[in-house]
């Protein structure tokens, strides 16, 4: 072979890697959800939101009768918070509220925060502890929201209706929740409305990505967790459930496109109710951050939803 010959070889392998390695910093990047906000820099923006989520619930346990590391089963991170509203009505609608965090950060603690505007209308909150990453993979995560559920029902059986609502890795959780075989579960839970704020409903992309780090998903795992695999499942079980498939305006393009197009699979179903509501002048963060408000349109859409505007 020629010198010249072996040297274009080369020159086209090290495009090829140059164009990998490139589109990988891009995947990366489009997973970076604090890499597209516009109000303040990545680092700061996640540190902003937790402040936020804390100071929220802080609130929340100040204004709510609270029941706090209740066990629906028998693992340590296995615990509910419970935010009671000061009402003497027994027919209250309750909401079950799944954190974000990627499924390895955040916790139950910093997760009340929703409560705030909730309680004064004689809605119950509870706040999901599950075991994040590295300690729970992606499997255990699942069976224990569904699990969780399950309790809740089962604790409070004289509610008006169940509603979820998850955050980023929460809403991909509650998707899950909503495509559950309850077959082999004790009860089967009927879930009126769900609210899926930025999720992830394909798992695939993110297998090469740094959230896969601790996850240590593999293909096979990702599918068999990946909502968007599961919209069969889900008409059987969530058909006369209300969902709302919300995004924010500066989320990234792929997460953008991951809610867009499970939005369109769930449209395209027949049979079940859904609707996309793409929130302007909001990011990743503070798309949920705002739950805490009253006049919020999200908690505004909430409230409707159960009859409590």
């Amino acid at each position: 072979m020629h010198y010249s010959s072996l040297s274009c070889i080369q020159k086209k392998i090290h495009n090829i890697c140059r164009a990998q390695i490139c589109a990988s910093h891009e995947l990366e990047r489009q997973f970076s959800p604090s890499q597209w906000s516009h109000r303040m820099s990545a680092d700061d923006v996640i540190k902003s939101h937790v402040t936020a989520l804390k100071e929220g619930t802080e609130r929340a346990r100040g204004l709510a009768q609270t029941l706090l590391n209740v066990p629906y089963g028998e693992g340590e991170g296995e615990k509910l918070d419970v935010y009671v509203p000061t009402t003497t009505s027994l027919d209250v609608p309750l909401v079950i509220y799944l954190h974000g965090g990627y499924w390895q950060f955040l916790s139950k603690e910093e997760s009340g925060f929703m409560a705030v505007p909730l309680v004064h209308k004689g809605v119950v909150v509870v706040a999901v502890g599950y075991d994040i990453a590295p300690k729970g993979n992606m499997d255990v995560m699942v069976s224990q929201v569904r699990r969780s559920v399950v309790s809740v029902i089962q604790q409070y059986s004289h509610i008006s209706g169940l509603y979820l609502c998850g955050h980023s890795a929460g809403a991909h959780l509650a998707a899950m929740i909503l495509s559950t075989d309850w077959s082999q579960y004790s009860v089967t839970p009927q879930i009126k409305g769900a609210f899926l704020v930025s999720g992830i409903y394909d798992l695939l992309p993110i297998l090469s990505t740094y959230v896969n780090e601790p996850l240590k998903m593999t293909e096979e795992v990702a599918l068999r967790n990946s909502p968007s695999q599961l919209v069969p499942q889900l008409k059987l079980s969530s058909s006369n459930c209300d969902i709302v498939v919300a995004v924010a305006q500066n989320d990234s393009p792929e997460f953008r496109k991951q809610s867009e197009d499970y939005y369109k699979a769930l449209e395209s179903t027949e049979g079940l109710k859904v609707t996309l509501e793409d929130v302007p002048n909001t990011d990743h963060f503070n798309i949920i951050e705002q739950l805490v408000d009253g006049d919020y349109h999200l908690t505004q859409l909430l409230l409707k939803m159960m009859g409590k505007s």
